[in-house]
């Protein structure tokens, strides 16, 4: 009986029935990104020079001035922009992407949407920018780096080297939110401005006894530094001095890969780092996580003329 309860918060579940309620066609997604960017479809016209009421140009992704008809478009500028796949597909890999653990692969979207593989791939890699978030943490933090990369043992003897394996420095809040970055060293030089950057001034900060991180204590932070000696056996002290909670990330984030991506190129690895810390940030947000990537496919990631001329009459 145990095993039939269901164990996600009613907050939190966004089911494929409530989707295709929600969307069940083009015209419904236009309406929420539209609504999403310009509520009441109050936008400023650039000939008219004020806001001014708009309307949904019939078969086009438009809204026209009802005084000038001067066109707009809600989705230039944004991840949409230009695209010629459906509204439903994009918003269906959106849900694909938000209600997993552990990842969901190209194949698998172009299995579930009938896509090609390459808009599959695209399609998620543009999705993951709008992954990336500055966070500033406060403490306790625990920090800890691992290494991305083939195993050593299955290259030659002289490729045997860190240096053929990428570092991933992470921070993260105990029950909290985690920073993962991917740097091209695990340095002192490195890390500590992303330290500096990332956490709060007087902070517990919980590491392990590698080199790097003994310069916490000069930061001029006025952190508090605790240790755990890994190299010595030791893996908990006094019941709260480990880095058990970015070790179970870090664990997340590789069994994932692993798992679901099997491969993952050096030029991309942060944007599945992204991933992965995204749906980790949103763990305990009493609101379907769907929802909380959906709202931010409007950030522009390629301003169109519109944005730019619009900005140009502000400041004027």
């Amino acid at each position: 009986m145990g095993l039939s309860r269901q164990t996600i918060p009613p907050q939190q579940r966004y089911t494929l029935k409530d989707f295709l309620a929600n969307f069940p066609n083009d015209d419904a997604c236009f309406e929420k990104l539209t609504e999403q960017r310009w509520p009441g479809k109050i936008v400023f016209c650039l000939r008219c020079k004020v806001e001014r009421d708009h309307t949904r140009v019939k078969g086009r992704r438009a809204l026209a001035c009802t005084t000038c008809s001067k066109h707009v478009f809600p989705l230039a500028g944004t991840i949409y922009h230009k695209s010629s796949t459906a509204l439903t597909t994009w918003f269906y890999v959106i849900r694909l992407m938000t209600t997993t653990r552990s990842g969901v692969s190209a194949k698998h979207i172009q299995r579930e949407t009938g896509v090609t593989y390459k808009c599959a791939w695209r399609m998620m890699k543009q999705i993951r920018q709008l992954m990336d978030e500055p966070i500033k943490l406060q403490g306790p933090v625990e920090m800890d780096e691992t290494y991305w990369g083939g195993n050593p043992k299955n290259k030659h003897a002289s490729k045997r080297t860190q240096r053929y394996k990428k570092p991933i420095f992470g921070i993260v809040e105990r029950g909290g939110r985690v920073v993962a970055r991917v740097v091209p060293d695990a340095q002192k030089k490195t890390l500590m401005p992303i330290v500096r950057e990332v956490v709060h001034a007087r902070s517990v900060i919980y590491t392990d006894n590698y080199g790097s991180y003994d310069e916490i204590r000069w930061m001029g932070q006025n952190h508090k530094h605790q240790v755990i000696n890994h190299s010595a056996g030791k893996y908990v002290v006094g019941g709260f001095i480990h880095t058990n909670t970015i070790e179970g990330f870090w664990s997340l984030l590789k069994r994932g890969i692993n798992g679901v991506y099997h491969r993952v190129g050096l030029k991309y690895l942060q944007t599945y780092v992204n991933e992965y810390a995204f749906r980790y940030n949103r763990r305990f947000v009493m609101k379907p996580m769907f929802s909380l990537l959906l709202e931010r496919t409007l950030m522009l990631v390629c301003p169109s003329a519109y944005e730019r001329d619009w900005l140009a009459s502000q400041s004027s």
